[in-house]
This record gives structure tokens, sequence and C-alpha cells, in this order.
């Protein structure tokens, strides 16, 4: 028997699912955009002063990296170019030409102007009270410390920020999600709509944090390891300098001495 159409079973109706719509508004609403449009008080010195960090740990990695590519660059063509000149006015001129921030000749000027200051003055109370060495020493030191101070620029600003930013990101989601629940507390909806959103905003602080935190520590622990060997040769080429002014001649291991430039 032919069933009549007006009789045909209607197509079940679609079950919504549950909160779908809502979780993908909610979904959406997770930005960086929404995050500093809730903002309080708190939230924008913590996002400012993680900002600070960044801009200043940025700034120290890149003035470091070039004046270490300088100093390593120009390292051996002074420490060579000062030994292999057989003239001492001509070393201590070449020396005088070298940039502002080059350490070695620093050092080496020192180390001969504090030699020349000696020999002026023979006879005197300085020369009584010092003899050559002992005054040649103490410019050596001076000047050493004085240079490997001056490579540390910038090393306390990126261990500080290395070691503090991921708390100072944290603080700022342990304050975002406190207000979110308690936004949800006096809403009396704890939906996926309403927590995920606040929730997901908070917590990109932390990644702020450790964004701002991560490249400081790498360019700390480089610049760590440039620096040690840096002071190797400081140490190394004033050993040299303080052996060459103090008796005539630079006293090398398994090298014939060089006797002293007239």
């Amino acid at each position: 028997m032919q069933q009549d159409p007006s009789q045909t079973p209607a197509a079940p109706a679609a079950v919504p699912v549950p909160g779908g719509g809502g979780n993908a508004a909610a979904m959406s609403q997770m930005g960086f955009h929404d995050l500093i449009q809730n903002f309080d008080a708190l939230g924008w010195i913590v996002f400012v002063t993680l900002c600070v960090m960044s801009i200043a740990s940025i700034y120290f990695i890149v003035a470091n990296f070039l004046r270490n590519a300088m100093i390593r660059g120009r390292m051996e063509k002074v420490i060579n170019t000062f030994w292999d000149t057989p003239s001492a006015q001509d070393a201590v001129r070449f020396l005088e030409q070298q940039p502002k921030g080059e350490p070695f000749s620093k050092i080496a000027l020192d180390s001969a102007s504090a030699a020349a200051h000696h020999q002026r003055n023979e006879g005197s109370r300085l020369v009584e009270a010092l003899n050559r060495s002992e005054f040649i020493d103490r410019a050596l030191r001076q000047a050493v410390a004085r240079e490997s101070l001056r490579l540390e620029g910038g090393m306390t600003v990126l261990a500080t920020v290395g070691s503090s930013a991921p708390f100072v990101g944290l603080l700022g989601t342990v304050w975002g999600i406190y207000h979110a629940l308690i936004k949800i507390a006096a809403s009396g909806n704890a939906s996926m709509e309403a927590v995920a959103g606040p929730v997901g905003e908070a917590l990109i602080m932390t990644a702020f944090g450790l964004f701002v935190a991560i490249p400081a520590v790498l360019a700390y622990n480089f610049f760590v390891r440039q620096n040690r060997v840096i002071y190797a040769r400081f140490d190394e080429f004033a050993h040299d300098l303080h052996d060459f002014f103090a008796t005539g001649s630079r006293v090398e291991a398994g090298v014939a001495p060089v006797a002293a430039r007239k």
C-alpha cells in the first residue's frame, strides 16, 4: 500500500552542542589586545616594567656585542704591532691612534707612561719609595682593573632581567587570574566562555616575562664567556708589558727575550 507523503516522519532536529558557540567566542577573545583593554593600575605597572626590561636588555645585548666584536677584532693586531714595531716612539704613536674604546692600547700606554714618569723622577722620593718594577706593576694593575670594569657594563642589567622578568610576568598572571575569579564569582557564570578568556589573557603575562628573560640569560652567559677570554689576554699582555718596561726585555717561555727598543 502506498504511503501518504504527508505522513512521512520529519527528520530529527540537530541537537545543539552545549556551549559550542560560546567556547568559540571565548577563544576568539583570548588575545593581547583584550588583555591590555582589561588592565588595571598594577597590570599596567607590570606591563611597562617588562617593556622597559626588554628594551634595556636589547640595548645592552647590541652594545656589548659590538664592543666585544671590536675588541676581539683588533686585539691581536694591537698586541702584535706593539711587539713588532722596532721604535718605541712609533709603537706609542700607533697605540694613540687606536679607537677610544680599545683596551689593550690603553693598558700599554699606561705602562709606558708609568715607566717614563719613573725614569724622569730618578733620585726623587718617588724612586726611593717605589722601585721601577713596583711602580709599573701598580700602573698595570690599575689599567687592567679599569678596562675589566668597563667590560662589565650592562652585565648586571642582563643578569637582573634574566632572573626577575619571569617573576614579574608571573605577578601579572596571578593578579589577572585573581581579578578574573572575582568577576566570575560576581556574575555567577562559571561557563567556559566566562573562564577561558580572562584566565587565558592573564597567562599571556607569564609568556611575556619568559620572552623578556630568555634572551637576557642567553646573552649574559655568552658575554661572560667572551669576557673571560679577554680577561686572560689582559693578564697575559700586562705581564709581558711589565717584563718589558721593568727589565728592558719581553720574557716569554720558549722564546728568546725581545731586547728593549731604543
